[in-house]
């Protein structure tokens, strides 16, 4: 996580899975997830997003950040290399044999929520989100990256999909988010062919916005953060484009969540059993403490 010049409590603490602080030199509000044993999308870390999100937003529109305005929401993680490692698979696997699907609708309800949230920027036009990629992101954890404005990724940082190890797709925004930024052919092929992209790559794609140096993220973020401003006006009215020619609907979200809720529960006794093996890689690789995407899907 960066290491603020200073530091200001807007939003109290309290989560269980969230860090917050804010800069106030940068106007920059941050909400780093650190959820604990397996870096993934837990019930408990959506709820904290969730919120976090709704306490912010009502701060806002009672005025009571006059005095500390927040012009930039960063979307990070306090996870030495890794930014998120995806959905909570074995929590998905627990309800697809218990047949809990109500309790997978919540799921997905609220991560779209949670996404959707952050794509929209609260719904405060003068806000602008950034994810700060410290490491891999897989699954869900590449979506929350692109449902900010901007993406910063440290060198070398992993991208993948993986959902078609188990037979499944990224149901939690991923071709929603994608194909505004580029060919959905290209999307298509990210996600059936489950590939790993680097920082470097995305960024010649137009994914990733800007690449930072390891160990100088706050130095890349706040330069970033100049060339905002420099070219602000212009840079705005391309977001405010994008978003006229290719409108994104909150139902939208929602529907294909509801059809990966469905296909979850179509899955072969086979496809559950390799979603339970990459339970497993994961918690290999975390506690080896070398992450490594090709460890956690050659499993």
């Amino acid at each position: 996580m960066l290491a603020p010049t200073q530091t200001i409590e807007i939003i109290e603490h309290g989560y269980k899975t969230l860090n917050i602080n804010y800069q106030e030199d940068i106007k920059a509000q941050f909400f780093a997830m650190d959820p604990g044993e397996i870096p993934c999308f837990s019930q408990q870390l959506l709820r904290d997003i969730d919120s976090f999100q709704k306490r912010l937003t009502n701060q806002f529109s009672m005025n009571k950040l006059a005095h500390q305005p927040v012009d930039y929401l960063i979307f990070t993680s306090d996870v030495a290399e890794v930014f998120n490692l995806g959905g909570d698979l074995a929590f998905f696997v627990d309800c697809i044999k218990n047949n809990d699907r109500e309790t997978l609708s919540k799921y997905a309800r609220l991560s779209i929520d949670v996404l959707y949230s952050n794509y929209n920027n609260l719904g405060m036009n003068d806000i602008t989100t950034i994810s700060l990629v410290n490491g891999t992101a897989l699954g869900a954890g590449f979506e929350a990256a692109l449902s900010s404005d901007y993406i910063i990724a440290v060198e070398g940082s992993e991208f993948k999909f993986p959902e078609v190890v188990f037979n499944m797709f990224p149901g939690m925004g991923a071709y929603s988010f994608l194909s505004r930024r580029i060919a959905p052919a290209a999307v298509e092929k990210m996600i059936v062919n489950a590939e790993g992209y680097t920082a470097e790559q995305l960024y010649e794609m137009g994914i990733v916005d800007m690449i930072a140096e390891k160990d100088r993220l706050d130095e890349a973020l706040r330069q970033f953060i100049r060339r905002l401003k420099k070219s602000n006006i212009t840079r705005k009215a391309v977001l405010n484009m994008r978003n006229r020619v290719m409108p994104l609907q909150k139902q939208e979200l929602n529907d294909i969540a509801d059809h990966w809720v469905d296909s979850a529960f179509s899955l072969s006794n086979r496809d559950i059993n390799a979603m339970s093996r990459l339970v497993r890689a994961q918690s290999r690789m975390m506690a080896s403490q070398q992450p490594s995407v090709k460890e956690s899907l050659s499993a």
